[in-house]
């Protein structure tokens, strides 16, 4: 008997979520935030995706990682400066390739439609413009509140914010919420108690084996970003981390673990 393997698949029994889970929607084979995406983490069998949510000027929860609109759109500027009416008519996929001109940058409730749509799980990114990250946390937790409401699954809060986090825990303490960090700071339980959060969510960079287990034996579940290489990721769930999040959708399958 394997203990070691034993006690690594007893808390893995415990991560109620996918464990492979497609990055930005469609990591590497779509443009980024899009509802494309999505449908193409679903035709390829994934059954978790990851996106970023942040506000618009007046307040709409819009899919986009960047501040600026320059990276992945045809348009200009700070997202924080324009209404969604303005970003719902941009391109959001021709930068990406010619198949996807005229993809629009979606808005969260149209994700979270498509999401239960597909039968995806979502983990969602709280990505807050600066100045901004107590008002998006309120939005994006009551939004996801309400879209996913009797959900049997309901969606994973992460953030790189701790005052979105606990903003949105004042807003929606009934759904899960994640720490999302680069480097595991010395005080990451500390952390995760105060903002009452579920798994910590790290670059596979910073994590190893002995801290997959303390915090598996404080009681929360683990995350590796962004893992793009088969044997990595072998390596990582090896050591007991829960979910990866990959790029690499035609390498890293939802059926590798």
């Amino acid at each position: 008997m394997n203990l070691a393997n034993d006690s690594v698949n007893q808390a893995r029994s415990t991560w109620p979520y996918p464990r492979i889970i497609a990055h930005r929607g469609g990591g590497v084979l779509a443009p980024e935030n899009t509802l494309a995406g999505l449908e193409v983490a679903r035709n390829l069998g994934f059954h978790g995706v990851e996106f970023d949510v942040k506000l618009s000027e007046d307040e709409t929860p819009i899919l986009m990682h960047d501040d600026t609109l320059e990276r992945t759109t045809d348009g200009q500027g700070p997202v924080a400066d324009q209404p969604y009416h303005e970003i719902a008519e941009l391109d959001a996929g021709g930068w990406f390739g010619n198949e996807f001109t005229g993809e629009p940058v979606p808005a969260f409730a149209a994700a979270a439609a498509l999401c239960q749509q597909a039968g995806l799980w979502a983990n969602v990114e709280i990505k807050p413009c600066p100045g901004r990250e107590r008002e998006t946390g309120v939005v994006v937790a009551r939004m996801a509140k309400l879209l996913w409401s009797g959900a049997d699954l309901p969606p994973l809060l992460s953030s790189f914010s701790a005052i979105a986090l606990e903003a949105a825990a004042v807003e929606a303490p009934e759904l899960p919420r994640a720490l999302l960090v680069v480097d595991v700071p010395v005080n990451w339980q500390a952390q995760m108690q105060r903002l009452q959060c579920v798994s910590l969510h790290a670059s596979h960079r910073y994590l190893n084996a002995a801290l997959v287990k303390a915090v598996h034996d404080a009681g929360y579940g683990v995350l590796a970003y962004t893992v793009n290489d088969s044997e990595l990721a072998l390596d990582l769930l090896d050591w007991g981390v829960d979910a990866l999040v990959t790029d690499q959708l035609d390498i890293i399958t939802p059926d590798f673990a």
